[in-house]
């Protein structure tokens, strides 16, 4: 292996990595609330673009790290999904008692 694609691997580890915390955290807490739904979604599409462009022309690196990548960030908007909290109902406020009146109007 050359050292452009060595980096290549490198490179591409590194930033797919990266998403593991997030898998975990999400994973420990069971809320993926401050996690955009649209922005996964819009990642993950890029990422599988990549991965297509990857085996379009051969390269390893560009394969293997977005194969990786996208695993992760599917992972993610499953378990955003999964997690998902519904919005709790707006609370009523009573209202409050009239005082008490003495009668006279």
């Amino acid at each position: 292996m050359d050292s452009v694609n060595l980096l290549g691997l490198v490179a591409g580890s590194l930033t797919t990595v990266a998403f593991v915390p997030q898998v975990v955290k999400i994973w420990r807490t069971r809320s993926a609330d401050d996690i955009s739904t649209i922005m996964f979604l819009l990642f993950a599409t890029g990422v599988f673009l990549w991965l297509i462009y990857g085996i379009a022309i051969g390269s390893l690196p560009v394969i293997v790290s977005n194969a990786i990548t996208l695993a992760l960030a599917v992972v993610i908007v499953i378990l955003k999904l999964r997690f998902k909290t519904a919005l709790p109902p707006k609370a009523v406020q009573p209202t409050p008692p009239l005082p008490p009146g003495d009668g006279k109007g």
